[in-house]
């Protein structure tokens, strides 16, 4: 049954209206040769018009030779010439524009490796979830997401993060991107926002299509400037301050404490710490999260399990501060929680059943190993000699300087016609670089297994000639 959107406070009438979509479908090949129409009757209660509308168009179509009429059956489509039939306009491509040939050897930083993940455990819960919450699943849930899940997090917060939050203060979400999208509206498109330069490109793009006025922020050795912050005179920065992404800089305390400064000294600023892989730390204490230092309610603190346990799981969370929580809650309330409920209690029983914590340390020790393979063969096939590894013990990527044989676009494409995957430096640069500073390459490590990073990297050798 066909729905098309008459007006009846349009100059033309409602018959010719619905004469004129029928033909339009029949020309564009979308009501085929020999299909049935729906009886007058049906298709006058179907639109809410009355029958004598529908006859108009019928009549119309008949005398014109687009449908034809039988005796007790009904109206069908009659036959069109192929000249009569408008071409259809392609397509978009099925494929984004940005999407490449996959290679045997990818380097990329945007997964994680899917055979980490513990798909019976997770069966097993969303059956139990499926038994035990049949009545609340297709209910609507809280808009900052499950009271479980938010508990959970919260232990998991101050477990491993040294946070201090209490469950209502957690607000969960679809990704991060969504969550972004969220604190421009609770902070205000004004006084511009700093991100990171070089950075992860994302949130840039994000604040900018939220209508915020953008300001790239250098950084040196100990992470963002902020002596460049206070030049800018940015309102709300968004920072990476446990792993830099992606020249893996570890902000020490020192730094944090100057952005904290920084935030205390006028009213509305505010620190956006985005702490996507803070659970990859391979030695020493996990460092301490820049909102367990805040004591003036001035960071909003942002995490994912995009790199914990899976991309498309779209569970992303943040930590508000008491006052600006007031604030969501009033001006913010009458949003929807944008996750799955289903989703969320599978993954409250994860972390309350410990499962969490056992699948990060089988993959922190599984990453570790990958890396040291990297470094390994790196020095193996003497690829040390034409760069040097950067990053910190930390995260799930390294980078890769090298000497200025060859410009990164180069090494780039020299790379992939070698069949390994990598990304240069430049890919994260939000203004043109410094004239002076060496091509880098980004090495993620999460989707080539250790055995097979001699093999890669014998291959990048090779392809730059070192």
């Amino acid at each position: 049954m066909f729905t098309p959107i008459l007006d009846s406070g349009s100059s033309r009438p409602l018959y010719e209206q619905l004469y004129r979509y029928i033909r339009d479908e029949i020309e564009g090949g979308r009501l085929r040769a020999g299909e049935r129409l729906p009886s007058k009757r049906a298709l006058a209660a179907h639109l809410k018009i009355s029958v004598v509308t529908v006859e108009g168009a019928y009549g119309q179509l008949l005398a014109e030779g687009y449908l034809r009429s039988e005796p007790k059956r009904g109206f069908f489509v009659q036959a069109v010439q192929e000249e009569h039939r408008p071409a259809l306009s392609p397509l978009p491509p099925a494929e984004p524009p940005q999407a490449k040939p996959s290679l045997p050897y990818d380097f990329s930083t945007s997964g994680v490796d899917t055979g980490l993940f513990p798909f019976s455990t997770w069966a097993k819960l969303m059956r139990e979830v499926l038994s035990a919450r049949a009545d609340s699943l297709l209910a609507s849930s809280h808009p900052q997401g499950v009271p479980e899940l938010r508990r959970a997090i919260a232990e998991h917060l101050y477990r491993f993060r040294g946070i201090r939050a209490a469950p209502e203060q957690i607000v969960v979400g679809a990704g991060s991107e969504t969550l972004l999208a969220f604190l421009v509206q609770l902070l205000g498109r004004e006084g511009g926002y700093g991100v990171e330069d070089p950075g992860y490109a994302k949130p840039h793009r994000i604040l900018t299509s939220c209508g915020a006025v953008v300001r790239p922020i250098p950084l040196d050795g100990q992470g963002l400037r902020v002596d460049v912050v206070r030049e800018r005179a940015v309102r709300v920065v968004h920072v990476t301050p446990s792993h830099h992404y992606p020249l893996g800089i570890i902000m020490p305390v020192a730094r944090r404490q100057a952005l904290l400064r920084w935030a205390a000294e006028q009213p509305g600023r505010y620190i956006l710490e985005d702490d996507y892989d803070s659970e990859f730390r391979f030695s020493g204490r996990p460092i301490p999260a820049l909102q367990s230092l805040d004591g003036g309610e001035r960071v909003i603190y942002l995490n994912t399990f995009a790199k914990s346990l899976a991309p498309s799981l779209r569970i992303s969370y943040m930590v508000l501060p008491p006052h600006l929580l007031e604030k969501w809650r009033r001006d913010f309330w009458f949003y929807s929680s944008t996750v799955p409920s289903f989703e969320q209690y599978a993954l409250a029983r994860f972390m309350e059943g410990g499962h969490f914590e056992r699948h990060l340390n089988r993959s922190r020790t599984r990453y570790k190993v990958r890396r040291e393979a990297l470094l390994a063969a790196a020095r193996d096939t003497g690829l040390t000699r034409a760069g040097t590894f950067a990053g910190g013990d930390a995260g799930l990527h390294l980078l890769l300087w090298m000497e200025p044989r060859w410009t990164e676009a180069e090494l780039v494409e020299r790379a992939a016609t070698a069949g390994v995957g990598v990304i240069p430096l430049s890919a994260c640069d939000l203004t043109s670089p410094a004239k002076d500073r060496p091509p880098a390459l980004i090495l993620g490590y999460t989707r080539i297994a250790a055995g097979d990073m001699a093999p890669a990297l014998r291959r990048l050798k090779d392809a730059w000639g070192f």
